[in-house]
This record gives structure tokens, sequence and C-alpha cells, in this order.
């Protein structure tokens, strides 16, 4: 039995791909940020073989720590989803640099912080990483400067890393999710919502059980020849 390491795992996109690994017969950790109730409720749903952390994402350290418990309790980490981010939306011109620091730093360095304390492992067992980026480092999103170079740095990093290392069997791999319906769009009035749905020539958002099916796929044996691509799941968005 396989054990995988989620980012930002106990709300939205997160949750889906914790459930649907362990589904598969995956030993799952999974970290939090700061809701510690949604947390210890998923936990509890999935009983045996899966387990909470703590953690902010931008802590070098604490990952550390995360990975080394997680492999003690678990086992070796085949799989790691980095899929913690956040958004601080806002025109350049309006723009902190905390919030662009924040963004980056969560975004991006914390794919960093997680994927540097796993790869020795993988790099002598094998694995797959799976990087959650965005529509907006694909294409760029108005408002979204902090987010959309963050998310387009997890793309440059994806490619990079799963050239490096795909010679020991190790496949790096980034999904870009466009509008996905979550908790955090779910306050979204009824107006803008449609009017977002209009220039998705789907016509509708995706869900995040459809992003979790493809992490999935990219977990496991079956897209074994599959490394370093970014796969948009946006409705033909971009």
């Amino acid at each position: 039995m396989s054990t995988a390491l989620v980012t930002g795992g106990s709300r939205g996109i997160g949750r889906s791909i914790v459930e649907a690994l362990h589904a598969a017969g995956y030993k799952v950790a999974f970290t939090y940020a700061s809701n510690p109730d949604a947390a210890a409720e998923l936990q509890t749903k999935l009983g045996e073989n899966a387990l909470a952390f703590q953690a902010d994402v931008k802590d070098f350290d604490r990952a550390v720590e995360v990975i080394e418990a997680a492999k003690t309790a678990l086992g070796p980490i085949t799989v790691l989803v980095n899929n913690a981010g956040i958004r601080k939306d806002v025109s350049l011109a309006r723009m902190t640099q905390d919030q662009w620091r924040d963004v980056i730093d969560t975004n991006l360095t914390g794919v960093f912080n997680y994927s540097r304390n796993v790869i020795g492992g993988m790099m002598r067992t094998g694995g797959s990483i799976v990087n959650v980026t965005s529509v907006s480092g694909v294409i760029g999103m108005a408002g979204q400067a902090n987010y959309s170079a963050s998310k387009a740095g997890v793309i440059g990093f994806t490619r990079a890393l799963a050239k490096e290392v795909a010679r020991f069997e190790v496949r790096v791999n980034a999904i870009a999710p466009g509008f996905i319906d979550t908790d955090m769009t779910s306050s979204m009035d009824e107006a803008t919502r449609k009017k977002l749905y209009a220039g998705i020539p789907a016509g509708r958002a995706g869900t995040a059980d459809e992003v979790a099916k493809l992490a999935l796929y990219l977990a496991s044996s079956d897209s074994a020849y599959v490394t370093g691509q970014v796969w948009n799941m946006d409705g033909g968005l971009s």
C-alpha cells in the first residue's frame, strides 16, 4: 500500500484528492493551515491510514517535520500532491509587499518546501509529484499579478524538476484548474456566476471531484510515461 501526502487537504480540491486517493487504497497524510475542525472531521471520516497535520506550507522546517512524521506513521511517501494555495487579489497599483510575498511564498515556495523534502526518497523508490497550479498561471488574470506569477512559477518548476528526476522513475506533472465549484466560490452571487460561466466554452464550472480524478490518474502507474506536463482543466477557458 503506497503512501501519499497532500498539502491543503482539508477542504475543496485538496479534500477531494485526499478522499480519492484513500478510496483507491493509498495511505494518506494531509496538511491543513487553519481549520482543525474540518481536518479532524475528514480524518475521522476516512479512519484508518489517514493522518492530518497542521502546517503552514511556507515553513521549510515544518515541512521536514510533517514528512518525517508521515513516513514514520504510514511509510515512504511515493505520491506528493502540492495543492495548498491562497489568493489575495488586487490590482498591482494597490498591491502591498505583504500581499505579494504571502501569495508567492505560499503558492510557490510551499511547492519547493515539500518537493525538496520528499525528492530524495522518491529518487530511491520512484514516485509521482502532482502540482495544482491554475489557469491564471497559463494565461494570466487581471487583478492577480501575484497569484498568476506564483502559479506560472509552479509550471516552470514542474517542467524543470520533471527533467531532473525522470531517470529515477519519478514523474512530475501539474494540473491547471479553471473555475471550480468549491466552498470558496459558493458565496458568489448568481449574476457574477452567470457572467463567469458565459466566458467558459463548456458553460459551467468544474468540480473538485473531476480534478481529483485527474490527480489520481497522475499519481498512479497508469500515467507511467507521462511527466513534465501541464493538464489544463478549465472547460476550454485557456
